[in-house]
């Protein structure tokens, strides 16, 4: 696990693209929340699921579709998206595309 007091690093050299697949690497678990990094490849995603937490998503690289409840978004580098509990949502990896999401449980 990535140790942010001792060690400063770039989020996008902590977690790195894998052909074909989705690479996740979580950084902090806490009761009250986590903070883990994903890596896309193009074509990849999340099927639509509802999680009961809030969840914040900033895309560090590539571009993304978000879709929350109902409503298409795309993501691109740099931009930020925060998922409300209790609404469905899925999301595709339009390119390659790393992102941040930090769950908020409290």
């Amino acid at each position: 696990m990535f140790n942010i007091i001792a060690q400063a690093g770039k989020l996008e050299d902590l977690v790195e693209y894998q052909t074909g697949s989705i690479v996740s690497k979580e950084i902090i678990k806490k009761e009250t929340g986590t903070v883990t990094l994903f890596a896309f490849d193009k074509g990849q995603g999340l099927s639509e699921h509802i999680v009961p937490f809030d969840a914040l998503v900033y895309n560090f690289d590539g571009k993304a579709e978000i879709i929350i409840d109902g409503k298409k978004h795309i993501l691109i580098t740099g931009e930020v998206i925060i998922m409300p509990a209790n609404k469905p949502h899925a999301l595709k990896a339009i390119e390659r595309f790393k992102m941040l999401l930090v769950m908020v449980r409290s």
